[in-house]
């Protein structure tokens, strides 16, 4: 399977090709130059692999959660080629991403999403490998989080900025923690190749971002609707 994936959801941009098991990845910090970066990490991949976009068979993108502009770019940018090439998209978590690049076989996930809140979900590691989400993900304060009374490995920015609330809150169940890790796309073609073969795949057009929030959420279902009604008339 050929199957292309990215991510913008953090201040990383990153792009990776998976061609029948192996993983190729190009990987940067660039707060403000997702736009500039993406299509031509994009393109130097292919042609590196000596593939055209319409040889593919799926692509894959972190769809969230995360920052609101990356979400956006990584979306427009997926549909795109999707549209253009006849493909099916797999959205990956971003959190489940980051579950997946460590190897721990259970993970409390937070990422931090500003004024006082994170990203929280909780995943375990099947027996092909793969993580898997436990109840839902959720964007919290951190004294609302849930967890199984499980040893569990702590990932992510939000075990940086919120470390002594969460230790206290998981009461002792966290063994570990790696607070510095960003999504990386390498783990999204992981994951989007298992979701394809579960057929997770979507069309273009509902291969939409994950923001948690409902408030922005609302917003972009809004936004969609005024396009929709000016489209038809």
């Amino acid at each position: 399977m050929k199957l292309l994936a990215l991510d913008t959801s953090t201040e990383a941009c990153s792009v990776a090709l998976f061609i029948d098991g192996e993983i190729r990845q190009r990987f940067e910090i660039t707060p403000k130059g997702h736009t500039k970066l993406l299509l031509p990490m994009i393109e130097s991949l292919l042609a590196e692999a000596e593939l055209k976009l319409s040889q593919l068979d799926a692509l894959a993108f972190g769809c969230g959660p995360g920052s609101f502009t990356g979400l956006r770019i990584a979306t427009g940018v997926v549909q795109g080629l999707a549209f253009g090439a006849d493909l099916p998209v797999v959205p990956v978590s971003t959190l489940a991403a980051l579950a997946q690049n460590l190897s721990a076989e259970l993970s409390f996930v937070a990422m931090d999403a500003r004024i006082g809140e994170i990203f929280w979900g909780v995943y375990q590691r099947n027996a092909e490998g793969f993580v898997e989400l436990i109840g839902k993900e959720a964007v919290l304060p951190v004294e609302q989080i849930e967890f199984p009374p499980q040893s569990a490995l702590g990932i992510g920015s939000g075990w940086r900025i919120y470390k002594d609330e969460l230790i206290a809150r998981t009461q002792g169940f966290v063994s570990q923690i790696e607070s510095d890790v960003l999504p990386q796309s390498s783990a999204i073609a992981t994951l989007g190749v298992y979701g394809f073969k579960r057929g997770l795949a979507v069309d273009a057009e509902h291969a939409q971002p994950v923001y948690l929030r409902d408030k922005v959420a609302q917003t972009e279902v809004e936004r969609a609707q005024i396009k929709s009604n000016r489209e038809n008339g």
